[in-house]
């Protein structure tokens, strides 16, 4: 699973277009293997991050909980926690 590619349901402000985008962006990136696309698959890799931006948007839109939405700065900080702790049991 690429790391950089975040949960974006059920938090409190809802995701944006723009982390939408960029989770499709990586999600893109990582299936084609190009981080940045030769001119002659750019238009390919385009349509494709449009097209999984409007899947996840979908996605998202039809999802349905009854856990209360998640606190985006307390999950931010759950997350650099669990980091360090990998860091430290690395070193």
């Amino acid at each position: 699973m690429c790391r950089n590619i975040k949960t974006l349901f059920n938090f409190e402000p809802p995701a944006t277009e723009l982390e939408i985008r960029d989770a499709s962006l990586q999600f893109v990136r990582k299936l084609s293997g190009f981080a940045v696309p030769s001119q002659a698959n750019e238009a390919a890799f385009d349509q494709a991050v449009e097209q999984v931006a409007a899947a996840a948007r979908t996605l998202i839109a039809s999802l349905v909980t009854h856990a209360p939405p998640k606190d985006r700065v307390e999950e931010a900080r759950k997350a650099r926690a669990r980091g360090e702790q990998r860091r430290q049991r690395m070193a």
